[in-house]
């Protein structure tokens, strides 16, 4: 009788074995972005865990099914050597570059290829008086590049500036504040240090639509906003009815901190991170939603989110 008990349970592994010989597999990157680029995705985020090694890529062709490419970018190659945080990744002058948060400051490293090796010739980052992080590199119609990013002063506000045509450093008298976390949705849990960071920027009909995420990342009303303006360095305008992504609108804590891309259709989507749990911070999960412009009230059109799109973006691993 054992022998033939022994047998079944045998037998039973050796079916579930066959029938599931892959499974999804989550993928926890924060503060992600996404590259289009002939044909294929590229993702990039923070390492929760491993943020001092450097950043991961991962690559798909439909969005839905992740292979993990290793390190794109690598300590030892590039400036710092703890805290890398927040990349974008864009193509320029028939390169790709990073712009990235190491040792809270800001620095831009260049490849041949979306998954790299990023490296620097000159291991340096962006002078700054301060510190400063979550960079976003802005490429305007009339060739004029701008960047976008946090500076951390009386709270993390989000600044402006030109850069020079070979983003070797800003162009200091063209530095301004773009606004900073100060209405009631911005700052929920009432800090002395408000957060407005992870800036992306969109140009549509010649406004210009600056994405934001405000409140702690570790606070589940992290949530993201926007504010338009006529010119790249602003005054900015804050959309009447912000947030347009929070916890509310797809079930999930803490949603915020990512990037716009267009997929190989032109369709315009958003990637960004949740919380790991109703209870967890960490690691953060990473997800996609889609969105398009609509009419609005008001003079400009408006973003809006197509929440029943939401998804968890994962990766297939063998059992």
């Amino acid at each position: 009788m054992k022998a033939f008990f022994l047998s079944l349970f045998s037998l039973l592994i050796t079916l579930v074995s066959q029938g599931q010989t892959t499974s999804d597999s989550q993928i926890y990157l924060a503060d992600p972005a996404i590259l289009y680029s002939k044909g294929t995705y590229y993702l990039y985020g923070t390492v929760e865990g491993s943020a001092g090694n450097g950043f991961k890529v991962y690559s798909s062709t439909n969005q839905k099914d992740w292979l993990d490419k290793g390190y794109a970018l690598k300590k030892g190659d590039v400036y710092g050597d703890k805290g890398f945080w927040a990349p974008q990744v864009f193509s320029h002058l028939n390169k790709f570059y990073m712009a990235y948060v190491a040792n809270e400051n800001i620095a831009i490293a260049k490849a041949d290829s979306p998954i790299g090796p990023f490296i620097q010739e000159n291991k340096t980052e962006l002078k700054a008086s301060v510190k400063q992080i979550d960079p976003y590199i802005f490429f305007d119609d009339d060739g004029k590049i701008y960047l976008y990013h946090v500076r951390l002063q009386k709270g993390n506000r989000l600044f402006v500036a030109q850069m020079k045509s070979d983003l070797s450093e800003t162009i200091p008298e063209t530095l301004k504040e773009c606004l900073h976390a100060e209405n009631g949705w911005e700052n929920t849990a009432k800090s002395d240090w408000p957060v407005a960071e992870g800036p992306t920027v969109i140009k549509r009909n010649g406004v210009y639509y600056l994405f934001y995420t405000a409140n702690d990342f570790r606070n589940p009303d992290y949530a993201v906003g926007f504010a338009t303006s006529d010119s790249p360095l602003g005054p900015w305008k804050k959309y009447a009815s912000n947030p347009i992504l929070d916890k509310e609108d797809v079930g999930q804590n803490g949603t915020g901190h990512g990037d716009f891309y267009k997929d190989e259709k032109g369709g315009l989507n958003y990637v960004f991170h949740t919380h790991n749990s109703p209870t967890a911070v960490g690691k953060r999960k990473t997800a996609i939603v889609k969105a398009k412009f609509a009419k609005d009230n008001g003079s400009h059109e408006k973003p809006v989110i197509d929440f029943k799109s939401f998804q968890f973006l994962t990766t297939k691993k063998q059992q």
